[in-house]
C-alpha cells in the first residue's frame, strides 16, 4: 500500500534546507541516528561510475527507528519535533542534537535520491517501511508500508543516497576524518559505547588527543533572569588541523561554528564553548544570528582571549625548554649573559623564531650537532643582519634532504660558511653572465646592435675566465709593435721588428686580447 503525503512548505525554503557542505550534511545524518539511541552508525560507499567514483552513500544505524504510523508526521512537516520538548533520547536518556527535522533534507545535498529503510520493533512484530525523497520533487515524499515478521531485518534505519554529487574522498581523507572527529569528539568521549565509522575508518578521538583542559568563563544571565554557566573546553590534537571554536550545548554537542582565526603557532586544537544559553538560542532558532547577540558575543570574545593566553604561556614554556636544551648541547649561537637591552631583545626574537622553526621542522630536533648548530647560527645571522632574508634562508636550508644536510655539514668541517657562500655567489654570477653573453651574441636583434670593439671587447676583457681559469690577461688593446718588443727575448736575437709593425691592409697592428699561462 502506498501513500503520498504533501509537504506544505514552499520550494525555496525546502531547497535551502537541502543545501550544505558535504561534511556538514553527513554529520547531520549521523546525528539523526544518534538521536534515535543508535550505538553504531556507519557510512559506507558503493557502486561505481565510468570514472571509478562511488555512486551511492549508505548510512546505517542500529537505533530504535520509528513506527510507520509516525512517518507522515515526522517527514510531512518541518518543526514541532519531539526533540524540542524532551531534549533527551527515549531509551538511553542521551542528549539530543537535532530539533527541527531539517537534518533529513541534508541528504539531498549529497545526492538527488534518498531512501530511508526503517525497521522498528513493534508489539510482537517488526514494522518495515521505506520513505523516498527526490530532489526533483522535493515537496512530496513517498511512504511504502509493509508489515513483516522477518528476523533477518535488524532494527534501525538504513539511508541510501544515490546519484551522489560529492566525491567520497572528501569524507575519508585525513582532513575529512579529522573534521568529523572534531564534530563528534565530545559525544564519543561522553558516550564511550557509541561507534561511528566512515568508509571503514572508525572515529577515535581518544587516539589523536594530546591534551584536554577546561576553563570556567563568566556566567550569562538570560532574558528570564536565569543564570547560565559557561565553560570552555580545549582539545589539542596530535595531527595538524585547523583551529576551530564550536558553540555547544552544556554537554558539548556542537550546534554551530564560529568563523574566526587563531594565531597560536603550531598548535592544533578544537575549542568548545558550552552553555545552556547556547541551547536556548538554538531552540529559538536564533543561534544562526549569534554575532548579533551581545551576551554570546562577549562569551565568544572571552573564550578567544582564554585560548590565546593558554597557548601564549605554553609557547613561552616550550621556548624556554628548547633554549635550555640547545645550551646543554652547546649549539646555542649566543655565549654568556646578554650585555645590553639590545642584545636581550635580539635573543628574545631569536628564541621565538628558532623554536617556531623547530616546531615546523621536527627533524631539526633530531639532527646531528653540526647541522643543528649551522641552522641556529644562520638564523641568528639572518635576524641580526636582515630580517627580510630570513624567509629565503629558512625555505632553502631547512628543507634540505638528509643527504644534502650531511654534505653541507662535511663541507663546514673543511672550510667556512663564508667561503661556501662566496663560491656559490661566484658560480651564480658567472652563470648569469654566460646566459646574457649568449643572448647578445646569438640573438639576431641584439647582435645587429652590438659593437665589437667598444662593447664586446670590453665585456670580455673584464671576464677573461670565459677562456679558462688557467689563463691570465697579458695584453688588452695593445700596439703590436710594443707587444713584439716585450717578447723580443723570446723571439730570439735574429728577430726583426719593423718600424712600425703593420698588418696587411692596415696602417698598424693592434692586439685585442693576449693571454698567458704558466707551463712546467
Amino acid at each position: 500500500m502506498s501513500q503520498r503525503v504533501a509537504v506544505e512548505i514552499q520550494d525555496d525554503f525546502l531547497q535551502r534546507q537541502s543545501r550544505a557542505k558535504p561534511i556538514q550534511a553527513i554529520s547531520e545524518l549521523i546525528w539523526n541516528g544518534l538521536d534515535a539511541d543508535a550505538k553504531n552508525v556507519s557510512v559506507e560507499f558503493s557502486g561505481s561510475d565510468l570514472s571509478g567514483r562511488y555512486t551511492k552513500i549508505v548510512i546505517y544505524d542500529d537505533g530504535t527507528g520509528f513506527p510507520s504510523r509516525q512517518a507522515k508526521e515526522l517527514f510531512g512537516k518541518l518543526g514541532g519535533s519531539w526533540k524540542r520538548q524532551t531534549r533527551r533520547t527515549v531509551g538511553l536518556n542521551r542528549m539530543v542534537h537535532g530539533q527541527e527535522g531539517r537534518g533529513r533534507y541534508k541528504a539531498l545535498s549529497l545526492g538527488s535520491t534518498a531512501i530511508w529503510k526503517v525497521v522498528h520493533e513493534g508489539s510482537g512484530s517488526k514494522d518495515y517501511f521505506e520513505i523516498r525523497m527526490l530532489e526533483e520533487d522535493i515537496k512530496e515524499i513517498e511512504i511504502e508500508q509493509n508489515l513483516i515478521e522477518n528476523a533477518a531485518f535488524s532494527v534501525g534505519v538504513t539511508l541510501e543516497i544515490s546519484n551522489i554529487k560529492a566525491d567520497s574522498g572528501v569524507f575519508t581523507s585525513e582532513t575529512g576524518i579529522q573534521e568529523l572527529t572534531e564534530t563528534f569528539a565530545l559525544y564519543l568521549i561522553n558516550y564511550s559505547d557509541v561507534s561511528i565509522s566512515i568508509g571503514g575508518i572508525q572515529l577515535d578521538p581518544q587516539s589523536i588527543i594530546s591534551n584536554k583542559v577546561e576553563f570556567d568563563l563568566d556566567e550569562i544571565e538570560g532574558e528570564d533572569g536565569e543564570i547560565h554557566p559557561v565553560k570552555l573546553q580545549l582539545i589539542e590534537w596530535k595531527r595538524p588541523t585547523g583551529s576551530n571554536l564550536y558553540l555547544c550545548n552544556e554537554e558539548g554537542f556542537p550546534f554551530d561554528q564560529v568563523q574566526t582565526k587563531f594565531h597560536t603557532g603550531p598548535f592544533s586544537f578544537s575549542a568548545y564553548l558550552k552553555s545552556r544559553y547556547v541551547t536556548s538560542l538554538h531552540n529559538s532558532s536564533l543561534l544562526g544570528l549569534s554575532d548579533m547577540d551581545q551576551k554570546l558575543t562577549q562569551a565568544v570574545d572571552s573564550a578567544k582571549s582564554e585560548i590565546k593566553d593558554f597557548f601564549r604561556e605554553k609557547t613561552a614554556d616550550h621556548a624556554k625548554n628548547a633554549v635550555e636544551k640547545w645550551k646543554e648541547e652547546d649549539v646555542y649561537p649566543y655565549e654568556g649573559e646578554s650585555r645590553d637591552p639590545i642584545e636581550i631583545a635580539e635573543r628574545q626574537v631569536f628564541d621565538i623564531v628558532a623554536v617556531n622553526v623547530q616546531n615546523w621542522s621536527p627533524d631539526l630536533a633530531n639532527a646531528p650537532k653540526t647541522t643543528k648548530e649551522l641552522h641556529l647560527r644562520m638564523l641568528r645571522h639572518a635576524i641580526e643582519s636582515s630580517p627580510s632574508e630570513l624567509q629565503v634562508i629558512l625555505n632553502e636550508v631547512l628543507q634540505l634532504k638528509p643527504r644534502k644536510r650531511k654534505e653541507l655539514a662535511d663541507l663546514l668541517q673543511e672550510t667556512t660558511l663564508s667561503s661556501i657562500i662566496t663560491a656559490a655567489k661566484t658560480v651564480s654570477d658567472r652563470l648569469k653572465f654566460i646566459t646574457g653573453l649568449e643572448a647578445i651574441v646569438f640573438d639576431p636583434e641584439k647582435r645587429d646592435r652590438l659593437k665589437e670593439r667598444s662593447q664586446l671587447h670590453k665585456i670580455l676583457a673584464e671576464n677573461t675566465w670565459v677562456f679558462g681559469e688557467e689563463y691570465n690577461l697579458w695584453v688588452n688593446d695593445g700596439d703590436l709593435k710594443r707587444v713584439l718588443q716585450k717578447h723580443s727575448d723570446k723571439l730570439g736575437d735574429g728577430a726583426l721588428i719593423d718600424e712600425p709593425v703593420k698588418v696587411v691592409g692596415k696602417k698598424r697592428g693592434i692586439v685585442d686580447l693576449m693571454f698567458s699561462r704558466a707551463s712546467c
